[in-house]
């Protein structure tokens, strides 16, 4: 099989489709975010520090004539933005471990389950039986 051939097969697999559509949502939820934490959740936060862009907090050293900024207030934006994230994340996957639990399919019932009615399994036995029969 050719290189183009096996990328073809891998590409045009469900998972990498499904992994594909994810981080396009994801890169669009970032965005959403970014815009929540930058322009809704910072302005207040600036507010109370001064009346000054948040982002723009910075300590300065300065050393031997040299000087480097240590940017926290852009750290703390995309910090509160990580925990968002991380949250919404934590979230659906919670949600589908949930969803996951109450839709398995094919699965023995639990030990302590009550087996089923005598009428019950008559019927499975007629129904197996029809089901080896020819035509």
């Amino acid at each position: 099989m050719g290189v183009i051939q096996e990328f073809k097969k891998f590409a045009l697999r469900g998972n990498v489709i499904d992994m594909a559509v994810g981080i396009i949502i994801g890169a669009a939820f970032t965005s959403v975010v970014k815009s929540l934490v930058d322009d809704v959740l910072m302005p207040p936060i600036g507010l109370l520090t001064g009346r000054v862009a948040f982002k723009d907090q910075a300590w300065t050293i300065a050393a031997g004539g040299s000087k480097a900024t240590i940017n926290y207030g852009n750290f703390v934006t995309n910090l509160i933005s990580f925990i968002i994230v991380a949250w919404a994340v934590f979230m659906l996957v919670k949600a589908m471990n949930i969803a996951e639990k109450k839709l398995r399919f094919g699965e023995q019932p639990p030990e302590d389950t009550p087996p089923p009615p005598e009428d019950v399994l008559l019927l499975r036995e007629i129904r197996d039986e029809l089901k080896r029969r020819p035509g």
